[in-house]
């Protein structure tokens, strides 16, 4: 099976480096790429300069890959993976337990991955992340969280048999005049969403950080579907 992927960038870029990039990223070291030649140009743009959306073909076949969408997964393996490679803050006794335990109960061993498939914590996402872990939202509150603004989801090439299996096919630059703007909106409108329907609207048997810890919740539980 053949994937068109896309890669937002400054640069034109043909042959992506294995082992080159920030360990702090979502997924840590790795390409970072989405099916949408939208989303890359906005991701390759700034403010006052102009990207590019990078297009490539990449060959699965033999590739082992992590598909947090999947339903064998939860938004909270995506979360111990995101605790396990960004930097939070973590700024109680609360959130620094959390963070052990989450890492610990769902986070998957990514190493054992050529590629791996899940959200993108943008700006507003990342800061849904950290309202869960402090106590604020529900796992619930957090899930819906994760599909407002449009979000998209980001394919991430991990291993060197999966860089190798890439080829390059072409680009298209990126203006910042409007990429720019539409990337701000995204943000703008995930937030908007986020606090106009979900932060501080409670349900009865809403799932909390504080349950979760105190029941050690696995990733079977029938409440995290």
């Amino acid at each position: 099976m053949k994937k068109t992927l896309y890669h937002g960038s400054e640069n034109v870029i043909k042959k992506p480096l294995f082992g080159i990039g920030k360990s702090y990223n979502d997924y840590g070291v790795g390409f970072y790429c989405t099916e949408s030649m939208e989303m890359a140009k906005e991701w390759g743009v700034g403010r006052d300069r102009d990207g590019f959306a990078n297009c490539y073909e990449l060959d699965c076949d033999g590739l082992t890959i992590l598909n947090l969408n999947d339903p064998k997964y939860t938004t909270l393996h995506w979360l111990a993976i995101l605790l396990q490679n960004r930097e939070f803050d973590v700024p109680s006794a609360l959130a620094l337990e959390a963070k052990e335990y989450l890492i610990r109960a769902f986070c998957p061993d990514e190493s054992a991955f050529d590629v791996i498939i899940g959200y993108r914590a943008d700006d507003s996402y990342f800061s849904f992340a950290q309202d869960f872990i402090n106590g604020t939202i529900s796992y619930r509150q957090l899930s819906n969280a994760m599909r407002l603004g449009g979000l998209g989801q980001q394919f991430v090439l991990k291993s060197k048999m999966a860089f190798d299996r890439m080829r390059f096919v072409g680009c298209e630059i990126a203006k910042a005049d409007e990429w720019y703007a539409r990337k701000m909106l995204r943000d703008r409108t995930a937030r908007r969403e986020y606090f106009d329907t979900e932060r501080n609207r409670r349900r009865p048997g809403d799932l909390f950080i504080t349950h979760i810890l105190d029941e050690e919740v696995k990733s079977d539980d029938p409440r995290l579907r």
